[in-house]
């Protein structure tokens, strides 16, 4: 049983309580790099409130509980651009970061087939706690960032960084990365190309997602929003599930975003 069974402790305490990690991690606050990096579904915590979400800790460690390797891709690749990262603390099963407030999915009931007990019959309050422990603050943190780029005139190139599960309702995915993007496709081609250039991988054009002011919120949000230049990433997770996978992939995108940041900074200024 969690810690919150009705409404009247659930405006009595907190989500979130001392045995709990802070929402969010930041990396590299003082990085120089115009790129900054998002990783939305880079933890699977669970806070202690929630118990296990009635799920045994094998399920909670798929590809349904948090994005595999991204966590340690991302801040590979931030310590190698001397770039800001910051990666969200908790389950994506608990609240999807990279969800609008309105999504069915924000606390999904099922995912890839899997029911979720503890998100089964949520009261109004019972999501406005997970919103105002997780997502809001998470989001806070990543807005005042680039706030304080925009006052300070420093240009921004937003990453959003994924993974993603190589077989997908018994489909093999043969990507081994996605670049995706909506109506804004600045930092997506010109990424997609220079993948693609490499001459050793498959990459998907908005596959094997596509964005939409519905279904996702950083890139609406953060990216579109403001105007900023910006891409989603997605890496397959076979490849970025150790150590060395996630080593090599951040070398590799080092690489290919500083070929590319004189290109996307001069999109940035004319934005400006």
């Amino acid at each position: 049983m969690s810690r919150l069974d009705s409404p009247a402790d659930l405006l009595a305490a907190p989500l979130l309580g001392a045995q709990d990690p802070p929402p969010f991690t930041v990396h590299n606050p003082q990085g120089g790099s115009p790129f900054l990096l998002l990783a939305d579904h880079a933890g699977q915590r669970v806070p202690a409130a929630l118990g296990d979400l009635g799920l045994a800790q094998a399920e909670r460690d798929r590809h349904i509980g948090w994005d595999i390797g991204i966590a340690g891709t991302t801040r590979a690749l931030a310590r190698r651009l001397d770039a800001f990262a910051i990666e969200q603390t908790y389950s994506r099963l608990v609240i999807d970061c990279n969800r609008p407030l309105a999504s069915p999915t924000l606390m999904p009931g099922t995912s890839d087939g899997t029911v979720i007990p503890g998100n089964a019959g949520l009261s109004g309050l019972q999501r406005q706690q997970r919103i105002d422990a997780i997502h809001a603050p998470y989001h806070a943190r990543i807005a005042a960032e680039l706030d304080h780029r925009r006052d300070t005139g420093r240009p921004t190139l937003l990453v959003m960084m994924h993974s993603f599960t190589p077989a997908m309702n018994g489909d093999a995915r043969p990507w081994h990365a996605g670049v995706l993007y909506h109506r804004d496709a600045r930092f997506a081609h010109a990424l997609l190309q220079a993948l693609r250039d490499e001459g050793d991988l498959v990459v998907g054009d908005n596959q094997p997602y596509s964005v939409s002011s519905t279904s996702d919120y950083a890139v609406p949000v953060h990216g579109e929003g403001r105007g900023l230049v910006h891409v989603e990433l997605e890496i397959r997770q076979d490849l970025i599930a150790d150590t060395t996978g996630q080593q090599a992939w951040a070398e590799r995108l080092e690489r290919v975003f500083r070929a590319l940041q004189p290109a996307l900074l001069a999109q940035a200024a004319l934005q400006a």
